[in-house]
Parts: C-alpha cells; structure tokens; sequence
C-alpha cells in the first residue's frame, strides 16, 4: 500500500512550490500588464484588445485553478466574455478583477515566490561555499563575507542553517497568507441582492417567454399540420361512408385516400413530438444526438465533443436545440461553406460553439431565431454570446449550466 507522503509533496515542498510558480506568473503577469496597457493607450493597437484580454483570461485560469487546489476550495470562474468584443472587454466588471490580480500577482506574488525561492537557494550556496572555499579563491557567503579559512566555512554553515530555518519557519505562512489574498482578488465578483433578484426576475421573464413561444409552436404545427390531416381523414371516411351505399366499388380508392392521409397525420404528429423532446437523446445522448444533426447538415461541417458529462434532459434538450437552429440560420442567411460545431464541458457549464465562415452580419434582434436560442438559454441563468462582423465569421457560443 502505497504511504500517503509518497501520493503529495511534502508540505514545506508543496507551499515551495505555490511561491515558486507564483514568482513566474508574476513575471508573466508584468507582460501581460504590458500588453493591455500598449493595447488601450493608442488606438492604432486597440484592435489587440481582445487577444490580451484572452491572455490574461487563460493565466488567470490557470492561477484559479492552482490557487483552488492549494487551498483546498474551488474557486469559481467569472462569467464567460466575447473576447473578440473590444467593449464588452473594456465594461466587463470581471475583466477588470483579472487585472486588478495581475496587478498584485506582478508586485506582491513575484516578490513572495522571490522570498520564498531566496530562501532554499541561500542555504544550498552557504554549503557549497563551505565544503568548496579552498578550491574556490576569494569566494564569499551571501552576506558578503569572505571565506578563507575553516572558521569562516563554519560561518558560511551558520549561515546556511540560518536561511534553512528562516525559510522553514516563513515558507508556509507566506504561502497560505498570499494564497488567501489571490482566491479573493480571483473570485468572481460577488452579486448584490438586488442584482441577483434583478437576474432571476430577467430569467423568470426569459424561461415563461421561452415557454410560451414553445408552446405557441406546438399549437401552431398542431393546427396547420396534424389537424388539417384528421381533417381530410374525416372528410374521406364520410365519402367512403356515401360510395358504400351508392357504389360500393368505388369505395376501394377513397378508403386508400384516407389511409394515406391518416399516415400522414401520424408523421405529422411524430415530428411535432420530437420537437418537444427528441427521441434521439434517449438512444444516443447530446454528443450521438449532436452528431446526427451536423451529419445531415447541408453546409460541411465538422464536430467535436470534448469532456461531455450526462446532463439533465432539460440542459442536453436545450443545447441540442442552439445547435440545431445555429446550424439552420447557417444554411439559410450565412452563405458559409464550412461550419464547425464545438461542445464542451468546463466549471460547471456546458458551452456550445457553432462557428461559420459565411458572410456575417448577424443580428438577434432582426429574427425569432436567434431570439429564441437567447431566450432559451437564459431560461436556465446561461448567457448568450454572438460575434459576426461584416464579412465574418459568425461566431455562437452558448454556456449552459450544468447544475440545474
């Protein structure tokens, strides 16, 4: 059986190494703080906006990450960001938290991982310089005291034994200190009870619309398709029922008429139910389900699924949903030759990505589609994101949560 000191560094090597990576994030964090600073300032680089805020995204995720697991706590993440929208970048209030840690990840972080690195690398140059001094002339220790006889090695041990102890001693205490103040600088922002109420009031309104549009639809196909079918299965069985007493041979071709159209009826009724909740999901899940979908898609199109957990039915029946209509506003308005559809799994959302080369311009007040993905979406507290400039590409992302 294997000794648990053998499956996790040992602690004083564990809080090390938080400081030691730390101190490298800091100096990444500096260029990064370089590079939002050189975006904003001139209006000539401020089209980069967006690839450095990604920057500083994807190193503070990686901080959140690390920091959670030293600490023992997840550390949520922010709300998903368009990053290829300069002003949602520059209004994001969790974009402006991020800078604000990278800001204290370059000062006070480098300097820790700094302290915390000193301390070790103290301790093994005294020894060197102790057990080495009289092949090395004019050597001295880190206090810059000369070592040329055995009395000023044992000083340089003395030394050594010094940042040791000082290092075990502070090592810890600044690990978890500094870790405490990067998890709040790192956390999202915490919602007022206002906001909050203001969001579920937004999502009530979001979720009873969705619903009723569903539920419009249904009636709708109801009414146009199926019950027109019964219908005229009605009106051929009553002249079924008239040939039967005038002309019972004549009977044959409408009683074929009628069959025919209570077929139909029945597909009519079959595609109506689906709508509601596609069987598909049952048989083969989102992934499977997805997959049938960007097959029979008249663009090519490729998919990838990556990381995807069973979810609620309402969740996976809601992202089949966004794909399914991203991909037919796709063929009918982009012009696309290639579309790529993405699903994956990440912080307890479930973010759909539907991407088209076509030529742009979408707009999801100017039709009930995109207005319905929205609506969608937003009934279970997801956001909706939609990036399609002139000429394009046309850009969908959808983060559901997972925990509904």
């Amino acid at each position: 059986m294997t000794h648990p000191s053998a499956a996790q560094p040992r602690p004083r090597l564990r809080e090390l190494k938080f400081l030691a990576v730390g101190a490298g994030t800091g100096l990444v964090s500096w260029f990064v703080l370089t590079g939002l600073v050189l975006s904003v300032a001139p209006v000539v680089t401020l089209p980069l906006l967006p690839r450095t805020a990604r920057a500083a995204r994807r190193l503070a995720a990686f901080e959140r990450r690390r920091t959670g697991e030293f600490l023992g706590t997840p550390i949520a993440p922010p709300q998903p960001l368009d990053g290829d929208d300069i002003g949602a970048v520059l209004t994001s209030p969790d974009m402006r938290r991020d800078v604000s840690w990278l800001t204290l990840q370059a000062t006070l972080g480098a300097l820790a991982g700094l302290v915390a690195v000193s301390a070790p690398a103290g301790a093994v140059q005294n020894v060197v310089i102790a057990a080495l001094w009289p092949y090395l002339p004019e050597v001295t220790t880190t206090l810059n005291h000369p070592v040329e006889s055995w009395g000023d090695a044992t000083l340089a041990l003395a030394t050594a034994a010094a940042y040791g102890t000082v290092g075990a001693l502070l090592i810890p205490t600044l690990a978890r200190w500094y870790a405490r103040i990067s998890a709040v600088r790192l956390a999202p922002r915490r919602i007022s009870l206002a906001e909050r109420l203001a969001e579920v009031t937004a999502t009530r309104a979001a979720a009873l619309e969705a619903h009723g549009t569903e539920l419009r639809r249904i009636e709708r196909n109801l009414h146009d398709g199926t019950q027109n079918r019964l219908v005229a299965v009605v009106m051929h069985l009553g002249m079924v029922e008239r040939a039967l007493h005038r002309d019972p041979e004549s009977a044959l071709p409408m009683v074929l008429t009628a069959q025919n159209a209570a077929t139909d009826a029945l597909s009519e009724l079959r595609e109506v139910v689906r709508s509601i909740y596609p069987p598909v999901l049952i048989d083969r899940g989102l992934p499977g389900a997805v997959s049938a979908l960007v097959s029979h898609c008249a663009i090519p199109a490729t998919y990838e699924a990556r990381d995807l957990p069973r979810a609620p039915a309402a969740v996976e029946a809601a992202a089949y949903f966004v794909v399914a209509e991203a991909l037919t506003n796709a063929v009918k308005h982009s012009g696309a030759r290639q579309i790529t559809v993405v699903l994956h799994a990440d912080d307890g959302l479930l973010t759909v990505e539907v991407t088209d080369d076509g030529q742009g311009g979408a707009d999801e007040t100017l039709g009930t589609g995109l207005l319905g993905i929205e609506r969608r979406v937003a009934a279970f507290d997801g956001t909706t994101l939609l990036h399609s400039p002139r000429g394009g590409p046309t850009v969908l992302r959808a983060a559901i949560p997972l925990g509904v």
